[in-house]
């Protein structure tokens, strides 16, 4: 059985979505960065930047949220996860790259400034340059969202997967008030029944354990 080690506010919700959603066989095993878990030698064995999540498939070990999620689509390509289409796989392998990269870095910019980096070195210009920064992306996705359900195509992808974690993520930083139709698709993703927490719920059951 595969295993995923993660931690449930963090990047593994990704990843958890896409096996919910393929209805695969997995077993969690929950790592408590927190407690620094992520830098025992048993875990740097898997994953040698200490870093969550790891997918553990047979002799696989596979690190990095997205690469986990495409191969998940790929191993079960009936699901359709995966677009069969060489234009809309074309599309969704696109919108993934951009919401790693347009969206994801500013607020991980915004999180090192506000919490994860000693106060010394925290920079108040910088939290406000990433969220200029993630709001002119995500107007971007906002307008491409316009009358569309799904980021590609007319069924969920792995492009869903990976991008309704960053909007949640910067829903929570309070990024999205000007983006309507990203409001709009974030409600009806996490209305589905195989979502898997949002991000406050994940933090909340962390604190509750």
């Amino acid at each position: 059985m595969m295993k995923l080690y993660g931690c449930g506010p963090m990047r593994s919700l990704r990843v958890l979505w896409a096996l919910r959603e393929l209805d695969a066989e997995f077993e969690f095993v929950p790592v408590d960065v927190m407690a620094g878990e992520a830098s025992h030698p048993d875990f740097l064995r898997l994953n040698p930047a200490g870093k969550i999540p790891v997918l553990v498939d047979g002799d696989l070990v596979l690190t990095e949220s997205v690469a986990i999620v495409m191969y998940l689509a790929e191993k079960y390509p009936s699901k359709g996860l995966m677009p069969a289409d060489l234009t809309e796989r074309a599309q969704a392998y696109r919108w993934c790259m951009f919401a790693v990269t347009e969206l994801e870095q500013p607020l991980w910019r915004i999180a090192k400034h506000t919490m994860l980096y000693d106060e010394d070195k925290r920079l108040p210009e910088d939290i406000a340059l990433a969220s200029e920064e993630f709001v002119a992306m995500a107007e971007i996705l906002d307008r491409h969202m316009e009358g569309r359900e799904f980021i590609v195509g007319d069924s969920m992808s792995i492009a869903d997967c990976v991008t309704a974690y960053v909007l949640d993520w910067g829903d929570e930083s309070g990024l999205l008030g000007g983006c309507p139709n990203l409001q709009a698709y974030l409600e009806r993703m996490y209305a589905r029944p195989k979502a898997p927490q949002r991000i406050a719920e994940a933090f909340a059951s962390l604190s509750a354990a």
